[in-house]
């Protein structure tokens, strides 16, 4: 429970602390990197799940993001602890989740004026940027010295 939690926090004060980069069409949510932190421990479901929540609560698209964007977190993290014996995969699911829920809710509620498979790609692209560039380095770092934080 208190690795979820810490999760949560990390993630919502990064998203927040970051908020001008974390919404929008074309978004790098910096704290979509954690969401390759399911390869180490089902604890990061939650915690991604809650932190997101959070961010959403003080987000600029309210209900509909709290509902669907942390939604499409739980999608992905679920989804990436699947992956985790792939470790190359395990950053995809938000990519892709977050792509395709998140480029529909901006296109059909709030009315993006572009198409709908410009709004799926552009945040599937932040959420690239995000979960390849700098989430799977962490995965990897995190993963070769992860002797070191494991508790005995």
């Amino acid at each position: 429970m208190i690795q979820a939690a810490v999760i949560a926090a990390v993630y919502s004060t990064l998203t927040i602390l970051l908020m001008p980069f974390s919404y929008g069409v074309m978004q790098v949510r910096v704290s979509e990197a954690l969401t390759v932190l399911p390869y180490f421990t089902p604890a990061a479901i939650p915690g991604l799940f809650i932190g997101c929540l959070v961010s959403n609560m003080v987000g600029p698209y309210g209900l509909l993001d709290m509902v669907f964007g942390s939604s499409a977190t739980l999608l992905a993290a679920v989804s990436s602890y699947y992956l985790r014996n792939k470790p190359l995969l395990v950053p995809l699911p938000p990519v892709i989740a977050n792509g395709i829920i998140i480029g529909c809710m901006l296109y059909y509620a709030y009315s993006v004026p572009m198409p709908l498979i410009a709004c799926i790609l552009w945040v599937a692209a932040g959420e690239l940027i995000a979960c390849y560039l700098i989430g799977y380095p962490l995965l990897r770092i995190l993963n070769k010295y992860k002797k070191i934080f494991e508790l005995h």
